[in-house]
């Protein structure tokens, strides 16, 4: 008899198609349907790094910190109020800090770090010359802060996949830096569909693999 799959891969699934019903309720405008399926999809994978032992403490249970305040930041940013776009990012913000101190504790190769610490820099300045004329006020403090955290993120991240590798580290790292840009895209240059239509999937990929990992 085969053998049942087990809950990391029953929540991956359920995730999955959660992404998918989202993706169409955001094509919809259905609100119920949109904070429903988001909801479900962000509970998953927390639940797929918690099937996966991440309870136990060390570096993976720092990274399930960084993953439930991912999924309190997705339940922020249901709404479009300023006030709450703000609180999301902070709570994303929080998380990304999570995920550094889950990946230095991994362990990190200054080689990585080394060579991912350039490009970084590069995707940084192009990123923050691309928003700087459509982020206004008392938001280019808190953009900044959170670009300037997401590329820490990634630099760390190429460090400890340089010290030991693992796949869903080394693509599920950059695919929630290319989700984000998604979402600064969709905030404050060009409101739209499309940009959820990639953004989304590319993100909840980022965090499966995260929760994998």
């Amino acid at each position: 008899m085969a053998a049942m799959p087990g809950p990391a891969v029953i929540l991956t699934v359920v995730g999955a198609l959660a992404v998918i019903a989202l993706v169409a309720a955001e094509a919809r405008h259905a609100r119920a349907a949109k904070a429903i399926s988001k909801t479900v999809a962000s509970a998953a994978f927390v639940g797929v790094a918690v099937a996966r032992g991440a309870l136990a403490g060390g570096w993976p249970l720092a990274l399930l910190i960084g993953l439930a305040l991912s999924l309190v930041g997705d339940l922020l940013l249901l709404s479009r109020a300023r006030r709450h776009f703000l609180a999301g990012l902070a709570a994303f913000l929080a998380g990304h800090v999570a995920y550094v101190a889950a990946f230095a504790s991994r362990g990190v190769a200054v080689t990585g770090a080394a060579v991912a610490a350039p490009l970084a820099l590069i995707a940084l300045i192009v990123v923050g010359r691309w928003l700087a004329p459509h982020v206004r006020g008392s938001m280019r403090g808190p953009v900044a802060a959170y670009v300037l955290v997401i590329s820490t993120m990634i630099v760390v991240a190429a460090a400890t996949v340089s010290h030991r590798f693992s796949v869903p580290l080394a693509l599920g790292a950059p695919a929630f830096y290319l989700s984000d840009l998604s979402v600064a895209r969709d905030r404050f240059v060009a409101p739209g569909f499309v940009n959820r239509a990639w953004g989304l999937p590319v993100y909840y990929a980022a965090q499966f693999l995260l929760a994998w990992s």
